[in-house]
């Protein structure tokens, strides 16, 4: 039952999976290689020998990335090396592994596959057998924040090295809290109460909100549960709503701020963006990925700054810290030379500072491996951020985030608390709603 589950749970999670981390690209076509092929295959992975196959998605980000990677390997380790990058979407990447996985012929798939985050509890739970275990590869994992390994570690084994960063940013236009008479220092290390008190004057002196987001979504309440390792989720990933004090401690701030006049809530995506690249809003609050839609505002370079988020006021182990998308490196069951897949991620993402600091300005692609924020490059102060050496700030954050519970049913349940926390915002008894979204949850677990 759980195999025929997938195919329907599958909707859910590829509705959120691009947000994130970005989708480009076209299905099965070959992005070339180390060696310079360009003949890209999705008939699995190697033969063998000095080459490995690996499946991603995005011409601008992950596939420079590990091209990078595959150059400084082949420079520095194994002169023969080859890598054939297959570009494959990134729910394409999902549904050919879910074909292979219950078909069980393993032969099609790659050597290495890059998943979303959130996306892979849900395949390692369906399907262990589709991956390889990474604990005795000679990783060492321990130089990983450890808020991103939670995501790809499974009953105490690691299967996935992190990529990209999602550790959350708060960035603000400076000039606007200026105005109102604020710093940055001044919204740094605060909780939500006192965000809130701040966004009141704000609004009153400038007109604008303090943040945006979507209604439908409702990544800001998730990013406020992860900030004190509390969840949607029971130890065993189970849903966890009814007498859930966090979340209804961050239920209630969120409403209070939209009560308040501080947030504004939009219904799309692009609604979102506009709200920001528009100036209606003083800043935003979300993974830093959002910071290649910012910095395209290239008129208001100088103007803006980030710092950590707000803290909930109630909760006990509560943090300025948290994360929002990401995705990380599997290898899967069908590669044939494991030893050279366990050497090539160890020096590359999991030991190249080289690496992290080539793609940094040509893909923005952050680690959260942390040597590479000790590197000149994540060093460095940005102008367009107001000299401040961002990349490493991030990486920081990303090593202070909490880890949670979470559970393959992540965004299946998830958008059951969105619908949920829209149905109280519209005015809905939050205690009934809450009971009832419970019910609907477990729907996934019988």
């Amino acid at each position: 039952m759980k195999k025929r589950l997938l195919s329907v749970l599958l909707v859910g999670a590829m509705a959120f999976s691009l947000a994130a981390c970005g989708g480009g690209g076209s299905d099965d076509s070959g992005s070339g290689s180390s060696s310079g092929s360009n003949s890209g295959s999705d008939e699995g992975g190697s033969s063998g020998g000095d080459k490995l196959v690996v499946w991603t998605w995005d011409p601008a980000f992950n596939i420079p990335a590990i091209e990078e990677a595959a150059k400084i390997y082949k420079e520095t380790v194994n002169d023969k090396f080859e890598l054939e990058v297959v570009e494959t979407l990134s729910d394409d990447c999902e549904t050919k592994l879910q074909t292979c996985a219950e078909s069980g012929d393993f032969g099609t798939m790659p050597d290495i596959v890059l998943m979303q985050d959130n996306s892979y509890q849900k395949f390692v739970s369906f399907y262990p057998e589709a991956f390889t275990d990474l604990t005795d590869s000679g990783i060492d994992f321990s130089q990983f924040a450890e808020g991103k390994l939670s995501y790809s570690t499974v009953d105490g084994k690691n299967y996935g090295v992190p990529f990209d960063n999602g550790a959350v940013v708060s960035c603000y236009r400076t000039d606007i809290l200026e105005e109102a008479g604020y710093t940055i220092d001044d919204i740094t290390d605060i909780d939500w109460d006192k965000f809130i008190e701040i966004g009141k004057v704000v609004k009153e002196k400038t007109g604008k909100y303090m943040l945006s987001g979507q209604a439908n979504s409702q990544d800001t309440v998730m990013m406020m549960l992860q900030s004190a390792g509390a969840s949607l989720f029971n130890e065993d990933g189970t849903p966890n709503f009814v007498g859930n004090e966090p979340l209804n401690e961050c239920i209630d701030l969120y409403q209070k701020m939209v009560k308040e006049g501080i947030f504004y809530e939009v219904n799309e995506w692009d609604e979102y963006v506009s709200s920001i690249t528009n100036e209606q809003c003083a800043g935003t609050i979300n993974g830093n990925w959002i910071m290649a839609t910012i910095m395209g505002m290239k008129d208001t370079s100088g103007k803006w700054a980030i710092t950590n988020m707000p803290k909930l006021v109630k909760t006990a182990n509560a943090t300025n810290y948290s994360n929002n998308g990401g995705s990380s490196w599997y290898v899967t069951s069908n590669c044939k030379n494991t030893e050279l897949a366990f050497d090539f991620l160890a020096k590359t993402f999991a030991g190249s500072e080289d690496l992290y600091a080539n793609i940094l300005p040509t893909t923005g692609a952050i680690g959260t491996w942390g040597p590479a924020g000790e590197s000149e490059a994540y060093q460095a102060p940005q102008e367009f951020w107001n000299d401040q050496p961002i990349y490493s700030t991030i990486v920081e954050y990303a090593e202070k985030t909490p880890t949670n519970n979470t559970s393959a049913y992540y965004y299946d349940v998830r958008e059951v608390i969105s619908t949920a926390i829209q149905d109280i915002m519209t005015g809905s008894d939050k205690e009934k709603t809450l009971e009832q979204a419970q019910a609907d949850a477990e729907f996934y677990y019988e």
